[in-house]
């Protein structure tokens, strides 16, 4: 795997945040993902909130819903219809806006989130920009916990390297009661068939394979922010 890069700073995670925000309308269904970019904008959005700006959110966490509820943002669930937009992070952006998610293990919640909205935005910095899908060496799988063991020998027969995620020492578990396998991988050159192979694991429930879910990435550069849209990049 490679050596993470450094993160977004506050100034620039407020930049993002403050740009997603361009993009919500009053009285907008709203998508909240998971993560640092995506909790800079919770954040923001609250504030807007307490400014006067009526949103309802949908989580895709449950620490998201926890910030959220603290930020001040009235919370829903996918029964009040199509959400207007979501607003999430990456951990993998590639030039055709093809993504990697779920190094936080919130993977099955955003992907669902994220197919129940009419536009989806993706708050990254450049660290995050790949040139191939899989080039920082870890694609993140959700599984039951009780076909982990076979699904740990199944993607080793795919030529991934897995792992079984911990935290402090014990099986990590996702808010829907599921665990995580890590897959070392190298650069992924066909990600929808390579997906769809992972799909067909008997326990696999959701792969870190965003495909054709991102209509815009905001990218924090330096001072600014890039923005790159599905099949045009604006500077």
């Amino acid at each position: 795997m490679t050596t993470p890069a450094p993160g977004l700073d506050q100034a620039q995670l407020e930049r993002l945040a403050g740009r997603a925000l361009d993009h919500v309308r009053d009285r907008a269904l709203v998508g909240l993902g998971s993560g640092r970019a995506a909790s800079a904008f919770v954040r923001a959005l609250g504030t807007r909130v307490a400014q006067g700006l009526r949103v309802r959110g949908v989580p895709t966490s449950e620490a998201t819903s926890r910030l959220a509820r603290e930020a001040g943002v009235p919370l829903v669930g996918l029964e009040e219809g199509v959400l207007d937009v979501t607003v999430d992070g990456a951990d993998e952006v590639d030039p055709r806006l093809d993504l990697i998610k779920g190094y936080g293990g919130a993977l099955v919640r955003e992907r669902i989130v994220a197919a129940a909205s009419r536009r989806r935005i993706v708050l990254v910095g450049p660290e995050k920009l790949v040139p191939v899908l899989g080039s920082r060496g870890r694609l993140p799988v959700e599984v039951i916990p009780f076909a982990w063991p076979l699904v740990m020998r199944e993607l080793a027969g795919l030529g991934c390297r897995p792992t079984l995620r911990t935290a402090g020492g014990v099986p990590f578990v996702t808010d829907n009661g599921n665990r995580i396998i890590d897959c070392a991988v190298r650069p992924i050159e066909a990600p929808a068939a390579f997906g769809r192979d992972l799909r067909e694991i008997p326990g696999v429930v959701d792969t870190g394979l965003f495909l054709d879910m991102a209509d815009l990435v905001l990218v924090a550069e330096g001072g600014g922010i890039r923005e790159m849209r599905r099949g045009a990049v604006t500077p």
